[in-house]
């Protein structure tokens, strides 16, 4: 796996390294996490991130609540991975229900902390999925709007969002790719997409980006299934097409829940298998704050602390 250099120091953040890993073609491994609501969750998060730690992912991230509501523990978990592990931090930053002026404080609490990762979403609404979208009155309306108040305020390395099978409010997939070209010209360094379950929604999406002249590495969302009624659930609030033939293998060992995470292990390493085969830029995994099935996806697919990938 490529890491962008040899052993990094605590709190390193290497926005630079990142930027230039994506540009050349490297290999990027990253795992998302989001805060938990109390203490104890926090410290059963920190437990995860030192377990999957020895693996040297290129960076982790740490998402927002729904409608921003976690945007203070996220800024503290975000300073306290920057500073007290190895592990490169991206933060994530929302428009949702803040002013350009708390957007401002936000950005300056992770320049503070030498964090200079973010990725930049407009965000859910703060009335959830499926609600109508509302900007701040002084806030901010678009994500690429977002990325470019991230490029005024530092040199950071932006990332953004993208969606396989489109995002939720777009009209079609075209527009979808055009708006991800729009971020990528506001200054985006790379994209992150929402989760898929069909590789080929993933290739169709990068061609549908490249015909609109967004080149950036797009990088694919992967979410093993280790409990089946909530990743129908995630899959529903997303849009993401769950596939019949997984359900119907998952259904029939609902009652098992190790054979459940043994099919969604299997299931995700052929999807990221075929992902890498066909020359994705790397993988990002969205754990849900576990560390099992990644470690378990990492080992089937033979990466590792010891590998690199170069741009072959």
């Amino acid at each position: 796996m490529t890491t962008g250099s040899g052993p990094r120091p605590a709190g390193s953040t290497l926005g630079a390294t990142l930027r230039d890993l994506l540009a050349s073609g490297g290999r990027s491994y990253s795992f998302e996490f989001f805060p938990p609501k109390t203490d104890e969750g926090e410290r059963t998060l920190f437990e995860t991130i030192r377990q999957l730690e020895p693996l040297a992912p290129t960076f982790v991230s740490v998402t927002y609540g729904a409608g921003g509501s976690t945007r203070d523990r996220t800024v503290r978990i975000v300073e306290r991975i920057a500073t007290e592990t190895t592990l490169t931090a991206v933060g994530h930053l929302t428009c949702v229900s803040s002013s350009r002026a708390e957007l401002r404080s936000v950005i300056g609490s992770f320049a503070g902390a030498g964090i200079r990762n973010v990725l930049a979403l407009r965000g859910d609404p703060a009335g959830g999925p499926g609600t109508p979208w509302e900007s701040h009155p002084e806030g901010l309306e678009h994500a690429d709007e977002l990325v470019r108040l991230l490029r005024e305020l530092g040199d950071f390395c932006v990332g953004v969002a993208a969606f396989p099978e489109g995002h939720p409010e777009s009209p079609d997939l075209d527009a979808d790719a055009k708006y991800l070209a729009l971020k990528a010209a506001a200054g985006a360094d790379f994209a992150v997409t929402q989760f898929f379950f069909d590789a080929d929604d993933y290739f169709r999406l990068v061609d549908r980006a490249a015909a609109h002249g967004c080149t950036i590495p797009i990088l694919p969302g992967i979410m093993p299934v280790t409990n089946l009624s909530q990743i129908q659930r995630f899959a529903e609030l997303s849009g993401a097409a769950f596939p019949a033939s997984l359900a119907e293998r998952l259904q029939a060992v609902a009652d098992d829940a190790a054979e459940v995470r043994r099919i969604g292990v299997e299931f995700a390493t052929e999807l990221c298998s075929k992902l890498l085969d066909g020359g994705a830029p790397g993988l990002h995994f969205y754990t849900l704050n576990r560390s099992t099935s990644t470690l378990q996806i990492y080992q089937a697919l033979g990466l590792g602390p010891a590998r690199t990938d170069s741009a072959s």
